[in-house]
């Protein structure tokens, strides 16, 4: 059976001043679509953070309400919030339980936050996560090394696409933000 985490794709781009995210709409359970347009990107911190998680959704809402408060608790301050969020999912009991990954972007920051107790500042600035995400960040690094005139909003919206195309468990309904510098 698919594990719950790998079931979507989330693909994040800094790129020429701007920083996307984005998302495909698919939620799964086991191996059927249950609903097609899920919204997978939140907006935090008067929007100036970005999230967007892959897994179960019950389980990423929880994380996304713990790392808001710690964002609160650290003032905004998104690095040391992922920190603080991640030595807690590693020891808390109830938070080791449970299954999702999280990309969080500001205007000058990519970071992927698992629950293994990693936070990790991709290399050249372009994360993604869920069963879509290597072939996303395959045609994302393609896409900003030879078409570096594209936006990083067109390259992820390119990335999904790409995605979608090869993953079963992605679908072509995106939600994308942008943050711009």
């Amino acid at each position: 059976m698919q594990s719950k985490i790998h079931a979507t794709t989330v693909c994040a781009v800094m790129h020429n001043g701007e920083v996307a995210i984005g998302a495909d709409g698919q939620a799964t359970m086991g191996n059927t679509v249950v609903k097609s347009y899920v919204k997978k990107i939140r907006k935090l911190q008067a929007g100036n953070i970005l999230v967007g998680f892959a897994g179960s959704t019950a389980d990423a809402f929880t994380l996304l309400e713990r790392f808001d408060e710690k964002l609160s608790a650290y003032s905004g301050n998104m690095k040391r919030a992922a920190i603080e969020l991640a030595k807690d999912w590693r020891t808390d009991r109830y938070l080791r339980r449970l299954e999702a990954m999280m990309i969080a972007v500001n205007r000058s920051e990519i970071l992927i936050i698992s629950g293994t107790g990693d936070v990790i500042e991709p290399d050249q600035q372009i994360a993604a996560i869920g069963s879509g995400g290597m072939y996303a960040q395959s045609a994302a690094l393609a896409l900003k090394k030879h078409a570096s005139h594209l936006s990083a909003q067109e390259i992820v919206r390119e990335s999904l696409q790409i995605a979608a195309d090869i993953c079963i468990y992605t679908n072509h309904n995106f939600t994308i933000e942008v943050l711009t510098s």
